[in-house]
């Protein structure tokens, strides 16, 4: 490895992407047991790495040199060879930062609590004291250096700003939250560091509760940019983290359409990815793969119920790995929040607005085979489809101007 990143887990990283977009080395992701870490520093053949869970503190009793800032948090995220010694850097807290400044969070006199007791904790503890909030409160399980998860509920809902260093909620397992947020009454905004998926549960918590939340993506890209100045002792323009990030943002944004059976989903869907070389997926057709019979069949032999149990299930396996891709929902797939909540992780929703008189009733379709019940379903369904959806596509006729539109709404 000559670039890299090192940890014991790596298959949610973005991290080679980031760095092969803002230069031209190759950037390798090595994951690398606890035991054989020891001998991967000795034998220093690399030029320059980043560091992640659970080796930023770890890796510091093996270096040469530590920056005062790396010293002053107790975390390393970044280390250069340079002529056989090792160099430690710290570009966490500058990435840290630097998400906050974008989205104009101000901790200054709030109370925070930062959960988790790694280095990114530490990162975010200090950033805290140097911005002066009020108070700041590490969390942890054991409650080492803080307070426990218990001693929050019981005397600390009165939280400000609430930032997570832990990785609950990160892919393969993203159904998992650190908080429960129903009792923060106080709270203003929370900052999840996790960056995959793009939404965390702990994020779509607090937009549901109507609290500004924000991912981890933007200090990814700053702290990696900070990162290659070390590495390669240069200067990065400032427009190009905003550039990387953007593009980031919508290589890894699933589309995911949204709309009553008729409406176009599947075609539109179809054609977008084919446009924009991206993978499509349409659940009823996953679920006729899965199951071996069709989502008619199901409703018709074992009821409405048993379906939806089943396209939650699809839809929880379809996204729970997917970035990037484009996703054609059942009509009445946003009918229960648990789809819509792991639809938003890494998507956003289009609702397809076609008017009632262009929508074709179909005996394939047994919840709506008949005008009547078609109307019935567009009457229930609509005021929810325009409640989920994240922008509402225009009702055009022309295939080519649907899409464009979509790709105007999705900056792609």
């Amino acid at each position: 490895m000559t670039y890299g990143l090192i940890g014991e887990k790596l298959g949610h990283s973005f991290s080679k992407e980031i760095h092969e977009l803002l230069t031209d080395y190759t950037y390798e992701l090595k994951e690398i047991a606890a035991q054989d870490l020891p001998l991967f520093l000795k034998e220093r053949a690399f030029k320059a790495m980043n560091v992640t869970v659970p080796y930023k503190q770890t890796i510091m009793d093996y270096l040469d040199e530590i920056s005062p800032e790396a010293q002053a948090i107790g975390a390393v995220n970044t280390v250069v060879n340079r002529n056989g010694r090792l160099y430690g850097y710290n570009t966490d807290i500058l990435g840290m930062a630097a998400l906050l400044d974008y989205h104009k969070i101000d901790i200054k006199n709030k109370k925070v609590l930062i959960l988790g007791s790694g280095g990114t904790a530490h990162t975010a503890y200090a950033l805290a004291k140097e911005r002066n909030a009020a108070q700041v409160l590490i969390v942890s399980r054991g409650g080492k250096n803080g307070i426990t998860y218990e001693d929050v509920y019981n005397a600390h809902t009165d939280a400000q700003i609430i930032i997570n260093t832990t990785p609950c909620g990160m892919y393969p397992n993203i159904d998992a939250s650190p908080l429960n947020l129903s009792s923060f009454d106080a709270l203003e905004e929370v900052v999840d560091a996790i960056y995959n998926p793009l939404r965390t549960e702990l994020i779509l918590q607090a937009k549901s509760k109507g609290i500004k939340a924000v991912g981890g993506l933007y200090m990814l890209v700053a702290q990696a940019v900070y990162a290659v100045e070390f590495f390669l002792d240069c200067t990065i323009d400032a427009s190009k983290l905003g550039a990387v990030y953007h593009k980031l943002c919508s290589q890894k944004e699933n589309i995911v359409l949204i709309g009553m059976p008729s409406c176009g989903k599947s075609t539109v869907g179809k054609t977008l990815a084919k446009q924009l070389d991206r993978p499509f997926y349409d659940t009823d057709e996953l679920i006729y793969g899965e199951y071996g019979k069709t989502p008619a069949e199901i409703i018709e032999n074992e009821g409405e119920a048993t379906f939806r149990d089943c396209e939650s299930k699809m839809i929880a396996k379809v996204v729970a790995g997917t970035n990037g891709a484009v996703i054609a929902t059942g009509g009445g797939a946003i009918l229960r929040d648990e789809n819509v909540s792991q639809l938003k992780k890494n998507g956003k929703l289009l609702f397809i607005d076609r008017p009632l008189e262009l929508l074709i009733t179909s005996k394939d379709r047994p919840l709506s085979s008949d005008r009547t019940l078609l109307e019935k379903r567009y009457r229930e369904r609509y005021p929810r489809y325009c409640a989920v959806a994240d922008a509402i596509i225009s009702p055009a006729i022309d295939l080519k101007a649907i899409c464009n539109e979509i790709m105007k709404e999705m900056n792609v």
